[in-house]
């Protein structure tokens, strides 16, 4: 078997897997889990010919050939407790600016949550200098990350480490 680059890699898992499974406890106190994670590159596609339709022996028959119209990076943000998408987000980019105004309108997104606990990987854009001191400006919002060096990552935050748990 190969050999795991990460020695603390079965702790992570552990811990993100602990993250998880006390969500519905935590949300009974008005604090929120939610999974986010991107997906960038998305083609927006169009069949270049219309579906041929079906007829008795044959199935419906689609060309393969479609007219491209460029690509979209959405943020997508998985409410762990309901297993709603919530807030969801695209544009034409993925920057660091496109990355703090989707988490603003996912806090704003809910007033009544006591804490927001973020599930995020370790992608550069959620180390990014401005999105880090804006969690590190408000209370009760947490981002726990999973991956190599996230408590290095990640500064401290009202003296607290942040890695896994908070």
């Amino acid at each position: 078997m190969n050999e795991v680059p990460d020695a603390q890699r079965d702790e992570k898992i552990r811990d993100g897997c602990g993250v998880y499974a006390r969500a519905p406890e935590r949300a009974k106190g008005g604090e929120r889990t939610i999974s986010m994670d991107e997906l960038t590159g998305v083609q927006a596609l169009e069949r270049k010919s219309p579906d041929l339709p079906m007829q008795p022996g044959h199935v419906l028959r689609r060309e393969f050939e479609y007219i491209r119209h460029g690509t979209l990076s959405w943020f997508i943000n998985f409410d762990v407790v309901t297993g709603h998408v919530i807030e969801p987000s695209c544009g034409p980019t993925r920057t660091e600016e496109d990355a703090l105004a989707h988490l603003q309108r996912l806090i704003a997104s809910d007033p009544t949550a006591t804490k927001w606990h973020l599930m995020l990987d370790n992608l550069n854009i959620h180390q990014s200098e401005s999105l880090v001191c804006w969690v590190a400006e408000r209370e009760g919002l947490v981002l726990e990350t999973l991956g190599e060096n996230s408590q290095e990552r990640h500064p401290a935050v009202d003296g607290k480490p942040r890695g896994l748990f908070a």
